[in-house]
């Protein structure tokens, strides 16, 4: 939470000789702490059901040492609601709350983080994610780029209106959603930054990361671009193809690198994100730097830790 007097998250960004810290993984916070997340709503349903655990996860990344909390509206979508029989108005009511909560765990955390502002960045997944299907991580729905900006807008205008300090425009598995995103965010009068997911060099959907990064790169809207929810080994690459192509700061935060089998519903594989990653990412043009899903607090503290 920032003072009037402090300067705004766009400004720090543009001015702060030092990474932003972002929060890690909303989902497998909540999920540590005992919370069901087997439904279509994901973390979102937890907005009706759950609004104090969701305070308590932010929290704990604010003191671990995180400067942003991203809000768990990341699946939460008017059309989502509505297939759980939640009408449009309790919806645009549990969007905003979103923000809220995350405002909430900036002032309980303020007394025990002084002297440290503390930012809400407001999660917008893409189309996929209200699908619930693996979809967000394949692109190509059979939309066109105009039709991807309609589903995006109202819920966006709703975030923005509740004003956070920045909208986090994430998990983008293709560039012509990025495309739709960064016309539905103008005229809100929020900074906003889109991270693409991928594999390797190339979006989901396969397009190479220059021209999914050129996307962005004459947006006023867009403060920063980058990636999230990949392996920490293709943020390696990605970070300095993103400064490259667009000279705006960059976003990164990956997952921890272990990999998910689906066939044994387990986790496999040992986790490569590590603080000693940041150096780098910092010298490729990094300025907010977290983690997605399975980086916890104590991942965040260490990354903290290291750009002091």
């Amino acid at each position: 939470m920032t003072s009037a007097a402090a300067p705004s998250f766009a400004e720090t960004l543009a001015t702060s000789p030092v990474p932003v810290i972002l929060d890690g993984g909303l989902s497998n916070q909540l999920e540590a702490a005992g919370h069901d997340l087997s439904d279509d709503l994901w973390s979102a349903r937890l907005l009706a059901d759950r609004p104090e655990a969701i305070v308590a996860a932010h929290v704990a990344y604010y003191e671990a040492g995180a400067s942003v909390a991203t809000t768990s509206s990341y699946q939460a979508t008017f059309e989502g609601f509505a297939h759980r029989g939640i009408g449009h108005d309790r919806a645009a009511g549990l969007l905003a709350l979103s923000v809220e909560l995350g405002r909430e765990a900036a002032r309980r955390a303020e007394a025990k983080v002084p002297g440290r502002s503390l930012w809400v960045a407001a999660s917008a997944g893409p189309y996929g994610a209200m699908l619930a299907d693996g979809s967000e991580y394949r692109g190509r729905y059979g939309l066109t780029v105009a039709e991807l900006e309609r589903f995006h807008r109202p819920r966006l205008e709703v975030l923005a209106a509740a004003r956070p300090d920045a909208l986090a425009l994430e998990t983008v598995p293709d560039a012509d959603e990025a495309r739709a995103l960064v016309r539905a965010v103008r005229g809100l009068g929020v900074p906003a930054w889109l991270s693409y997911s991928i594999a390797g060099e190339r979006t989901r959907a396969g397009q190479p990361l220059e021209e999914a990064f050129a996307v962005a790169a004459s947006s006023e809207e867009i403060v920063a671009v980058g990636v999230n929810c990949c392996a920490p080994e293709d943020a390696d690459r990605a970070v300095a193809i993103a400064a490259r192509v667009t000279g705006k700061p960059v976003v990164v935060y990956p997952n921890s690198g272990e990999r998910w089998d689906a066939a044994a519903r387990a986790w496999r594989g040992r986790p490569t994100f590590s603080a000693e990653r940041v150096e780098g990412w910092r010298q490729a043009g990094a300025l907010l730097i977290g983690g997605c899903c399975r980086v916890g607090p104590d991942a965040i503290a260490e990354l903290a830790a290291g750009t002091r």
